[in-house]
């Protein structure tokens, strides 16, 4: 039996060690329905192969199987590929390059998948990939912010509030023009 259609998909996305999981983990405590992109492409067998560090998800499967599983009402997808599943709304967190590579080297990555998504931060790859999908996009800069207020913003953005809405419109982040003072901490492992 399939479920009902699902109301409102919301995609928190962002480059690894953002702060997804831990805000998904709070919206998750005020109630909401919230969904990890990566334990979902385990549940419904869309693990194409493995790297050294992750999983390879076929997204485009995942994004066809998705909808019978996920429960009517608001839903939020976790992970940094949520936002290639058709979701109706993006939410992109950001985090100073400096700062994510504290994270990442924290959480013990090897420098060169550290350096290959402080790049990805740099460049704003997820944005841009978001930005291309045609749908409601807002990006929150989580890297002075608790994680609390993080969900606060966004559960203000799914509710409508046009000034949080406006507050994160997509363009006011720009870690391209601190490059410059930034490359040797960035550089330095």
């Amino acid at each position: 039996m399939m479920n009902p259609p699902v109301s409102e998909v919301i995609a928190i996305t962002g480059t690894p060690g953002v702060g997804k999981s831990t805000v998904a983990k709070i919206l998750q405590k005020k109630g909401y329905k919230v969904f990890s992109v990566n334990e979902l492409a385990e549940e419904l067998d869309c693990i194409i192969g493995e790297d050294e560090s992750c999983k390879i998800v076929d997204v485009d499967v995942l994004a066809e199987k998705i909808g019978g599983v996920l429960p009517k009402g608001i839903v939020f997808l976790e992970g940094h590929l949520s936002h290639l599943l058709d979701p109706d709304k993006i939410i992109v967190l950001r985090c100073n390059p400096i700062v994510l590579k504290e994270r990442l080297k924290v959480k013990g990555w090897r420098e060169e998948k550290v350096l290959e998504n402080v790049e990805a931060e740099i460049v704003d790859s997820i944005l841009i990939e978001a930005l291309e999908t045609g749908k409601e996009v807002y990006e929150i800069d989580t890297t002075n912010m608790k994680p609390e207020d993080v969900a606060d913003f966004i559960e203000k953005i799914v509710k409508g509030d046009k000034e949080v809405k406006e507050r994160f419109k997509p363009g006011k982040v720009d870690w391209i023009k601190h490059v410059g003072d930034w490359i040797e901490e960035l550089m330095r492992f």
